[in-house]
């Protein structure tokens, strides 16, 4: 019964990581050409994508790479750019079975990333690992796979329609906010507050020096604060397999 259960989540979350996957492939084409422009090769492009998972993160880790700094500048910048990771991560141990598997944990952390997390986050109930994993294993090989061909073959595509396959990114976080939004009358104040919020700390950048991962940061702390404070979610009963 566990194992058919398992495989249901797990085929849920494949469909739902396919469109996922996609734009991750047209993201991650125009960061292979990134890469390949500051000399790395196809596969070492590949190794970062499979090892980060992080778009931000890894256009940053180019930009140093770029200016000739070393590794503690770079460690540096990595770590506040995906200090949002931690967040997500804390969320989503709320989320799961109290006594789930630690290696279960390990991997659902592994595969983190902004738009995983907004599909595992809105998962009725209690998440089951085995969704993460499926949404994972396409959304993943897309990320992989488009920064590899991006490195390879990238310089052959015109410089405005390798830009434009970035646009897709933001396809992707409107495919993810909207629906849990019409359902949800909080989430719907929340997301374009939270968009105003942003907007708002980008423009005052030159007076209020934060990073982006630190604007980020900020953001999520306080605003997902305010939220919980002002509508607590009620504690639902365990649904997922514990192992």
């Amino acid at each position: 019964m566990k194992k058919r259960e398992n495989k249901t989540w797990f085929l849920k979350g494949m469909r739902h990581g396919v469109p996922i996957g996609l734009g991750y492939f047209a993201v991650a084409f125009t960061l292979g050409i990134a890469a390949k422009n500051v000399g790395l090769t196809a596969f070492q492009s590949a190794l970062m994508s499979f090892t980060l998972h992080a778009s931000a993160g890894e256009f940053a880790v180019l930009t140093v790479i770029a200016s000739g700094a070393g590794y503690l500048e770079m460690a540096v910048t990595e770590l506040v750019i995906n200090l949002r990771y931690l967040l997500m991560s804390c969320a989503l141990s709320q989320k799961v079975p109290e006594k789930l598997w630690y290696p279960h944990r390990f991997f659902i952390s592994y595969f983190i990333t902004d738009e995983i997390f907004g599909i595992s986050s809105t998962v009725q109930g209690r998440l089951n690992p085995w969704y993460t994993y499926g949404a994972a294993c396409v959304a993943s090989p897309g990320w992989v796979a488009g920064t590899f061909l991006g490195a390879l073959v990238g310089k052959v595509l015109p410089a405005n329609v390798a830009s434009a396959m970035g646009v897709a990114l933001y396809g992707m976080f409107l495919a993810i906010i909207i629906p849990p939004a019409k359902k949800n009358k909080v989430i719907a104040i929340i997301v374009p507050a939270s968009m105003a919020a942003s907007g708002v700390l980008t423009l005052l950048s030159d007076v209020i020096r934060l990073s982006a991962g630190m604007r980020i940061l900020l953001l999520t702390v306080v605003i997902a604060g305010i939220a919980a404070y002002i509508h607590p979610i009620e504690e639902s009963g365990e649904s997922a397999d514990e192992k």
